[in-house]
């Protein structure tokens, strides 16, 4: 009997659940859009600094039954807290349920799911999309001596991000009756697709004279499409991007971009993590933190280099 004793409590020494280790799993929606990569890279490098935390990520690859499914899996692997950045955040009902059902503190970050509240044992990480595309635009409309054609290029449509900045983008047009919108068209985040999309809308020959586009991978999309016809972004037309990565901070650099507006995937990727573990640890927590974003323009974005 004792030797049974003895073997049982060596093996729960050494089991990882002894080490008290926090399993997280993560559900990208798609991690071949730049931003979400690096928001995952960042998740990575701070459970590293955390000694109890380990994380299993998985890429949704755009296909919201896939996350779903991925989020069901996790919970029957028995996570001790999921993290979700929704590829529909129209969509999320049944992953809040599963959650809620399985007792599993559940993150969403990034992309904020359309309700009102944030549900019991959910929590929610990211920054108000609708401040982005204000920033954006009034700075934008100040540059366009507040007449003028914009053309809006849209990120995907199941995203709120696309609804809520492109919303911020309208509201500051209230205040600028002069600005009209001539052309309004999703290019879903996509560099490559923004190319295309641009091309198109020079091509149908009516005039622009700013674009705004929900992301920066469409914005230097844009203006590369711009230089293409051999114009030049900046002067002949005005292009305004918004998250303000590596890439962006670059466009604005080169002149490519008049404005950026910061999103803090860093702090997203980090105070998700730190969400969930203290759901787990059933310590004091708020459930929704807002980040807020940041405008960059050529005075400013050296200050944005290596967050």
């Amino acid at each position: 009997m004792k030797k049974q004793l003895l073997a049982a409590l060596l093996t729960f020494a050494i089991s990882p659940w002894a080490l008290a280790d926090i399993r997280i799993g993560v559900s990208i929606a798609q991690v071949d859009d730049v931003f979400l990569a690096q928001m995952r890279d960042y998740m990575a490098t701070h459970a590293k600094e955390l000694p109890d935390v380990t994380l299993q990520f998985e890429d949704a690859q755009g296909d919201v039954v896939r996350q779903l499914n991925q989020v069901q899996n996790f919970a029957a692997q028995g996570m001790d807290a999921i993290i979700v950045n929704a590829v529909d955040t129209a969509a999320t009902q049944k992953m809040t349920l599963n959650a809620q059902q399985a007792k599993i503190p559940l993150v969403y970050v990034n992309r904020r799911p359309e309700f009102k509240e944030v549900p019991a044992g959910v929590g929610y990480v990211g920054s108000d999309e609708i401040k982005a595309g204000e920033i954006q635009m009034r700075y934008l409309a100040e540059k366009m001596g507040g007449k003028g054609n914009l053309a809006i290029m849209l990120g995907l449509l199941s995203n709120n991000a696309t609804h809520n900045r492109t919303l911020g983008v309208k509201t500051v047009l209230k205040d600028y009756p002069d600005i009209k919108i001539v052309e309004e068209q999703s290019a879903e985040w996509q560099r490559s697709k923004a190319i295309d999309l641009m091309n198109n809308w020079i091509v149908s020959g009516r005039k622009i004279d700013a674009v705004a586009a929900n992301a920066d991978e469409m914005a230097i999309g844009a203006a590369m499409a711009i230089s293409q016809a051999g114009m030049q972004p900046g002067k002949d037309i005005l292009v305004a991007g918004s998250d303000g990565g590596a890439a962006g901070l670059d466009a604005v650099k080169k002149g490519q971009l008049l404005v950026t507006v910061y999103q803090d995937n860093k702090g997203q990727a980090v105070g998700s993590i730190d969400l969930a573990v203290k759901m787990v640890k059933k310590q004091p927590y708020t459930a929704e933190l807002t980040i807020p974003y940041q405008q960059i323009t050529k005075d400013n974005y050296q200050a944005f280099l290596n967050p």
